[in-house]
C-alpha cells in the first residue's frame, strides 16, 4: 500500500487538538481528528466550559470525541451527551473513544488515563457503559500496559472486544516509558494477528519511514500527534501528497480560525466566561502558535516574544515580524 495509501489521524492533545487546530489539520489531510480529552467526570457534575472542548466548526471533517474518566454512570452520561449532539441535524462526533493511555499524573491520580492500561475488566465496564448509552462507534485508545514485563495489551484488546467496542488505538508503548523510548512495533503486530478489532498505530510518526514501519505491522491506520503542532500540512506530506499550505499560510489560517471560533464560543455559551478576543488569542499564541517556529534560528528568543504578547494585534505584529526574521 505504501504511505500514499494509509490512513493517517490526528491524535487527541490535550490543549492542542481544539477546533481550529482541527479543523487546520483536516486542512492539511488528516482523514480524521480527535477532540481534546473530555472529562466524564466534569460533565457528570455540569461544569459547563468542558462543553467548549466539545465544540467544533465548520470545514473540521470527520471528529471523534476523546472522553476519559473511571467512573461507569459518569462515563455513560457523557457517551450520551456526546451522542446527543447535533450540526445541521446529524451528529456531531463519527466516534467516541475511551482514553486509556494518558501518562500525566494530574489524570492518572483519578484512576483514569494509562491508570486503566492496568486494569483490563475496569476498562471493559467502562466500555461497556458507553456502548450501552449511544448509538454511535466506541473505541479504545491505550499503551501496551504499566512497564516493560507487564503487557495487558492483549487482555485489553479482549476486554474491548467483550464490551462491543469496534477499535483499538494503541500507543505502542509503555506507560513508564511516557513519550519516549522505543515503539514496541513487534507488539504492535502480533496484537493485529490476535484481534478481530480495527487497529490503528500510534507513537512517533515523524516521516514516511516512520509510517511503512507501522503499516508493516498490519495496523489500518496511523495516528500522528506532536509532528503535527510544528507542521499541521504533514498529513499531505505522509501521504506524499503536495502540502496544501507551507508555514506562513498556516499561521495565518491559525489565527483566523482561532478568532472565528472565540467568537462562535461567546455566542454559543452567552452565560459563561468565555476568555475576551485579547486573552483568548494571546493564550494560544503562547501554548502553540510558536511552535511553527521550532528548530528555526532564533527559535528561542521568538518563543519569549510570544509569551509576553497579550492582544491580537500584538500577536499579529509578532507573527509578520518573525517569518520576515525566518525568511518564511
Amino acid at each position: 500500500m505504501g504511505a500514499a495509501g494509509m490512513r493517517i489521524l490526528l491524535a487527541p492533545l490535550a490543549e492542542f487538538t481544539d477546533a481550529p487546530f482541527r479543523r487546520l489539520c483536516a486542512e492539511g489531510g488528516a482523514d480524521m481528528t480527535y477532540t481534546e480529552m473530555v472529562s466524564a467526570a466534569a460533565l457528570f457534575h455540569g461544569h459547563r466550559p468542558t462543553r467548549h472542548l466539545m465544540e467544533t466548526m465548520p470545514g473540521e471533517g470527520r471528529v471523534a470525541c476523546q472522553l476519559f474518566g473511571a467512573d461507569e454512570e459518569e462515563m455513560a452520561f457523557a457517551a450520551r451527551e456526546a451522542d446527543a449532539l447535533r450540526d445541521g441535524g446529524r451528529p456531531r462526533f463519527c466516534e467516541l473513544n475511551l482514553n486509556a493511555g494518558c501518562p500525566m499524573p494530574r489524570i492518572m491520580r483519578s484512576g483514569a488515563g494509562a491508570r486503566l492500561a492496568a486494569d483490563p475488566e475496569r476498562v471493559y465496564r467502562l466500555l461497556k457503559a458507553m456502548v450501552g448509552s449511544t448509538s454511535l462507534p466506541v473505541t479504545l485508545k491505550t499503551r501496551l500496559g504499566p512497564h516493560t514485563g507487564d503487557n495487558r495489551i492483549f487482555e485489553l484488546a479482549d476486554a474491548a472486544e467483550r464490551a462491543g467496542a469496534c477499535g483499538l488505538i494503541v500507543h505502542a508503548r509503555y506507560t513508564s516509558q511516557m513519550h519516549g523510548g522505543p515503539v514496541h512495533l513487534e507488539v504492535l503486530s502480533e496484537l493485529v494477528t490476535r484481534t478481530r478489532l480495527k487497529v490503528v498505530g500510534n507513537g512517533s510518526i515523524l516521516d514516511e519511514t516512520d509510517v511503512a514501519a507501522m503499516e508493516q505491522t498490519g495496523v489500518d491506520a496511523v495516528m500522528v500527534g506532536r509532528a503535527a503542532l510544528r507542521d499541521p500540512a504533514v498529513f499531505a506530506r505522509l501521504k506524499r501528497a503536495k502540502p496544501p499550505f507551507g508555514p506562513p499560510e498556516a499561521v495565518e489560517r491559525h489565527l483566523r480560525y482561532l478568532v472565528e471560533f472565540r467568537r462562535a464560543l461567546a455566542e454559543r455559551f452567552p452565560e459563561d466566561a468565555v476568555l475576551d478576543e485579547d486573552a483568548f488569542i494571546s493564550l494560544k499564541a503562547r501554548t502553540h502558535l510558536f511552535r511553527y517556529f521550532a528548530g528555526v534560528p532564533g527559535a528561542a528568543a521568538l518563543r519569549k516574544r510570544f509569551n509576553a504578547v497579550r492582544t491580537l494585534a500584538e500577536t499579529r505584529e509578532l507573527l509578520a515580524a518573525a517569518f520576515s526574521v525566518t525568511g518564511g
